[in-house]
C-alpha cells in the first residue's frame, strides 16, 4: 500500500540541490510502509498514528534516515549511527549513493517495521536528566552572579536547558563560549529555546 503523497514533500524534493535521487529512492521505500508522510522541521518525516518514526535529511557528505527512537532498535545489520555523542534517542542510517539504498532496502524496511512496533508498544526512551550534563564554568559564573538568569534558566523545559548547555559546551575556546552565552542570555530571560526567535 502506497501512502498518500504530501505536497510539501513533493516541493522539497523538486528543490533539493543535493541528494535528490537518493531522497526519491528513500521516499519510495518509506511510502510502501504503513506510515503517513508529513513535513516537519523542514524535512520529510514519516509518522505512525501521529508519532514521529523516521525523518529524511541531507548533509554535505551524506543523506540519512533518522529514526527518532533509534536507540531502541535492535540493529542486527550494524548500520545505525549515533550522530554525535550527545544524541540520546535518535540514530541514523547514512547513504552517499542510490546503490547503497537499494542494497539496504530490506534492512531499511525491517528497521521501519520494528520502529512501528516500538510505537505500537508505547515504548519510551529514558533520557538523561539535565543535571547529568556539564554546565560550562563561564555559564555557571553567570548563573551564580545573576539570580534572575538562574531562575529563567531553571524555568526552561529540560530539552531547552540541554540545548543551551550543549551549545555553550560545544565551543572550544573560552572567548567563544562567553560570546555564545552573551548572545543567548536575552533568549533565556524571555523563556525561549536556542532556535526559537
Amino acid at each position: 500500500m502506497i501512502s498518500p503523497a504530501n505536497p510539501k514533500v513533493e516541493k522539497y524534493l523538486e528543490r533539493a540541490e543535493r541528494w535528490q535521487a537518493e531522497f526519491t529512492t528513500l521516499r519510495a521505500l518509506l511510502r510502501e510502509c504503513p506510515l503517513a508522510e508529513a513535513f516537519k522541521w523542514g524535512h520529510p518525516c514519516y509518522t505512525y498514528q501521529d508519532s514521529n518514526v523516521v525523518l529524511m535529511h541531507g548533509f554535505k557528505d551524506y543523506c540519512a534516515l533518522l529514526f527518532h527512537k533509534g536507540v531502541l532498535l535492535k540493529d542486527p545489520a550494524g548500520i545505525l549511527i549515533q550522530q554525535t555523542k550527545n544524541v540520546q534517542s535518535a540514530r541514523q542510517i547514512r547513504f552517499t549513493r542510490v546503490a547503497e539504498i537499494e542494497a539496504q532496502a530490506a534492512n531499511i524496511k525491517a528497521y521501519v517495521f520494528e520502529a512501528i512496533e516500538i510505537e505500537k508498544a508505547g515504548l519510551k526512551v529514558e533520557l538523561k536528566d539535565t543535571s547529568a550534563f556539564d554546565v560550562p564554568a563561564e555559564f555557571q559564573r553567570r548563573l551564580d552572579d545573576m539570580p534572575a538568569l538562574q531562575h529563567a534558566f531553571e524555568a526552561l523545559t529540560p530539552g531547552r536547558q540541554r540545548a543551551y548547555l550543549l551549545h555553550f559546551a560545544g565551543a572550544k575556546q573560552v572567548k567563544t563560549r562567553e560570546a555564545r552565552i552573551d548572545k543567548c542570555m536575552p533568549m533565556i530571560m524571555e523563556g525561549k529555546g536556542l532556535n526559537e526567535r
